[in-house]
């Protein structure tokens, strides 16, 4: 086995492994002693841990969880050097999603993968310029659906389907479409049961107290 292949495997396994750390999972352990998989929507991501944890713990989780998805297109691409410099990134910014949604930690049973699907793309944006805009539209996407519907869920679908339409429409290359279409992939997929609860209308809203106006008459 050559050096280079060596180098390759071992940053695939090492962007995997940093991706499925389950960081819900473990703060919910270390802060309230509890398994989080057994309260609220029983997810292992961080709306569950606003919901269940707190708001504190909940941020923390949501930086980590971003943090995991930016250090694989940034800090760990730079371990190897290869022409097709966008397919690696890519491959290392899917693992690591890929890591967090099906953690072999938790036997393979993971969050749904879009805070550290936003840390590959602000990792991607660091790198190559033309990316800022179309993470700039997705995030927008998901702060004006989410602060319509107040679901989570629905921000997260909505903005999962424009995300390679943005890749397509600003002219990105064809293998960071195909990036957008997987993530696009994996949100469906992990959704799914948000999907069932939306259509029946069970899925929980997000209450903003900042947006309760009763509070300000």
């Amino acid at each position: 086995m050559s050096q280079m292949v060596l180098k390759v495997i071992l940053s695939l396994l090492a962007a995997y492994l940093i991706g499925a750390i389950p960081s819900a999972y473990l703060f919910a352990r270390f802060w309230k002693g509890i398994d989080i998989r057994k309260f609220g929507s029983g997810n292992v991501g961080a709306t569950n841990a606003f919901r269940v944890l707190g708001k504190l713990p909940g941020i923390l989780v949501l930086i980590v969880d971003i943090l995991k998805g930016l250090i694989c297109p940034t800090l760990i691409a730079n371990f190897v050097k290869i022409p097709q410099m966008e397919i690696w990134l890519i491959s290392l910014g899917i693992t690591a999603v890929a890591g967090h949604n099906w953690t072999i930690f938790l036997n393979f049973k993971g969050g749904k993968g879009m805070a550290t699907g936003l840390g590959v793309l602000l990792g991607l944006a660091i790198k190559i310029p033309s990316i800022r805009v179309v993470l700039a539209l997705t995030v927008g996407v998901w702060m004006v659906i989410f602060f319509m519907f107040k679901f989570v869920s629905l921000a997260s679908i909505v903005a999962g389907i424009c995300l390679p339409i943005f890749m397509a429409l600003f002219n990105q290359p064809l293998p960071f479409v195909i990036l957008g279409i997987i993530f696009c992939l994996f949100v469906a997929v992990r959704h799914k049961s948000n999907i069932s609860r939306l259509l029946n209308k069970e899925e929980p809203q997000v209450r903003l107290s900042f947006l309760n106006r009763k509070r300000f008459l």
